[in-house]
Parts: C-alpha cells; structure tokens; sequence
C-alpha cells in the first residue's frame, strides 16, 4: 500500500511492530483506568474527589517522567529504562488492592504505576525506534506505534469492564499485573542489539544545551501549550467519561465499549496523522484535529444522551485522541534533529500531562460541587479552539525543505 510504502526498509517493521506492541500493553491498561473509579470508591468510600486527585496525579507523574526516562535512554540506552519502567508498573499495579486510604491510592495509582507506564511510553519508544530507522520512515512509523496504545484501549478497555463484573476491581488489577509481564520477551527482543550512545565529546554542547536552545525557541513552547490542552481534554475523558455515562442513566457497558471504540477509531486516526505528516505541515494537522474537538464537543452537549450518541461521539474523539502524538514529535524532530528526541518530546509530554492533571482533578471537583460535568465541558471547547489557533504561527518548514 502507498501508505506505507516509507516502511520498506529493512527492519523498520519488526521494530515498529515490537515497539507497538508494548505500548499496546502499558498504554491500554493506563487508558481504562477511569473503569477502577466507580466500584473503587463504592469499596473504599474515598469519594471522587480523592480517587480523581490519585488519577490526576497520575496524569502529572506519567508526563514528568518522560524527559527524565527519555534522557535516561539518551545517555544510557532504552532497555534498562523499559525494563525497570515495566517492573515498576507491575507492582504498582499488583498493590494498589491492598490500599485503603487516600494517601496510599496515591503512592500506588499516582505514583508506582505512573511512573512504570511513563517509563515504558511514547518519548522513550520513539526515540528508540526513530534512531533504527530512515527519516523518511519515521511519520508513519510513529503513527503506527502511537496506534499500538489505541488498539490497546481498543482491546483492554471492554476486557477490563467485564472482568470488573466477574472477578471485581481488585482482581481485575491483578490480572492486569500479570498481562504486563508478557511484554518483557519483546522488551529484550527490540533492546537486544542496543546500547548507549557513543561517549564521544558533542560538539554541539550534549542534552544541556539542547534543552535551553528549546527553551528558548518560540514554536517549542507554542507547540507545549497546545499538548497542554491536548492533555486537559483526554485526561478529563479518560477519568470521568465512566462517570457522565452513569449521569445519563446508561450500562456501564456504553462506558467500557465507549473507551473501546475511542481507542479502535484512534487506530485509524494514528496511521492517518503518521501519513499526514509526510504530506503536509504537521503544525496544521495539529490545528485540525485540536480545531475538530471544539466543533465534536458542542455537537455531544446539544444531542439526545444516548448509547449510540456515546458511541458516535466516542468515534469522533478517537479519531483524534492520541493522533496528535506523530504531528507533535514530527516538529520536534523538525526543528531540532533525532539526536535528543526522546528528552525534548519527552518536555512536550510533561506539559501534555500538568494539562491532564487539571483535566482529571478539576473534572472532580466540578463534579462535586455540581453533581455534573458542564462547566467541564465548556472549558475543553475553549481550549481545544485555543489550541487550534496556537499552532499556525509555528515556524515549520515546507515538506519539501523539512530535514529531520
């Protein structure tokens, strides 16, 4: 197919397949995460309030750990960095039933498996993988490893709600633990020929410099703040959309099946913005897709609230979901080279979760205080315009002149 006709390349598809596959794993437990919150705070009695600070939390950690992962495997390589990640995700995972107080939802869900997940997620798998492959293969190849964690959702996301049904929360988490560790054969097998990169003195001034040269540049930091709202938007989602179907006196089936078809669409999404890229300036794919949430998002508050409006709407949002992964990472290895991709994208991630943080705890509280989301809803539109028009004054390059 001339969609991936940039991916015949010796090895690039086994390594964009293996890689894919782990973020599948991480990422599809990670993203269904909002299943845990109803029947968690039933047995535990910690209130929304409280389950939303722990998830928010999360959000934030999983986001700071991608620069600091990503420098890791900058300096150090990729696979001890994937492999302690994905062993701190399994026992935070395996302990988190075990935990009856706010403090230690914290520890667990806020902080062991955020950061396992984060370790084992996009900055340090791309980065990975961009280095082991043409620059003409990338676009698409992140698209398809970004679709790897929606097929994930995809899969998990119905798996996790049945399981909840049959076995409960807490053995659901269990379950979870143990699917995590099958990802350790492919771990070593997309590390097993890889190591640290040469100790040679960088000319160019090494990791330092390279982040206050980012710092300083003004479409670096327009591109942080529209992952911000990117960040807002799928944290409030993933957190709270269980929650706004049960306030619609719907099954939590149209919660688990909803997650599901987000993460089926954004498959479809992913592979499409992975090609866009290679055709058209990813600062206007990025304005599109931020541009069509607003318009999705005033269409899901003035229609009917039913199951099949849930699911249409649950398409429309994965077509976009984490599709704004490729575009993203493609303008910062645009505009400053592969060299240091997993740190500097890993710093976009950071602002795309501190976004997710406020997505999630805030939905909580506006919750709390209103016994519904609509104050939430109406922020997202805003910020998802916002974001749109942030993005066209980046200077990017034209496709035909853009270097990696």
């Amino acid at each position: 197919m001339k969609l991936f006709s940039s991916m015949n390349h010796p090895g690039v598809w086994m390594t964009t397949l293996m890689a894919s596959t782990i973020l599948m794993i991480t990422m599809g437990t990670r993203q269904s995460m909002g299943l845990y919150v109803g029947p968690l705070n039933t047995d535990t009695g910690l209130g929304i309030v409280s389950i939303s600070l722990a998830m928010a939390i999360g959000q934030f950690v999983w986001g700071a750990v991608q620069p600091v992962a990503g420098a890791f495997a900058d300096k150090y390589g990729p696979r001890p960095v994937l492999l302690y990640g994905l062993l701190i995700l399994v026992v935070g995972t395996a302990v988190t039933p075990f935990v009856t107080s706010q403090m230690g939802l914290i520890l667990t869900m806020g902080l062991l498996t955020a950061i396992g997940s984060g370790a084992c997620s996009f900055s340090v798998l791309l980065g990975a993988a961009a280095q082991r492959m043409p620059a003409t293969s990338r676009g698409t190849a992140s698209g398809i490893i970004n679709a790897g964690g929606s097929f994930g959702q995809f899969v998990f996301a119905p798996i996790i709600g049945k399981l909840i049904q049959w076995v409960g929360w807490m053995g659901t988490m269990w379950s979870m633990a143990a699917v995590a560790l099958l990802a350790i054969p492919l771990l070593n097998k997309l590390t097993n020929d890889t190591h640290a990169p040469s100790k040679a003195p960088d000319p160019e001034g090494g990791l330092k410099r390279a982040v206050s040269d980012a710092m300083r540049n003004p479409s670096y930091l327009l591109l942080h703040l529209g992952f911000f709202t990117c960040g807002f938007h799928i944290a409030f989602l993933v957190t709270h959309l269980p929650t706004e179907v049960g306030l619609c006196g719907l099954s939590p089936s149209v919660a688990s099946w909803s997650l599901a078809l987000i993460g089926l669409a954004n498959i479809v999404g992913s592979l499409l913005a992975g090609s866009c890229v290679n055709l058209y300036r990813s600062k206007y794919v990025l304005a599109f897709m931020y541009g069509s949430r607003a318009v999705l998002i005033a269409l899901y508050l003035v229609a009917p609230k039913t199951e099949w409006t849930f699911y249409a709407f649950a398409v429309g949002l994965g077509l976009t979901w984490l599709a704004t992964v490729p575009p993203t990472a493609a303008l910062v290895g645009k505009l400053f080279g592969i060299r240091y991709l997993a740190t500097l994208f890993g710093l976009t991630l950071l602002s795309h979760q501190i976004g997710g943080f406020l997505g999630a705890y805030l939905g909580g509280l506006v919750f709390e205080a209103n016994n519904d989301y609509q104050w939430m809803w109406w922020a997202d539109i805003g910020l998802s315009a916002l974001a749109a028009l942030i993005n066209l004054p980046i200077k990017e390059a034209p496709i035909k002149e853009a270097t990696a």
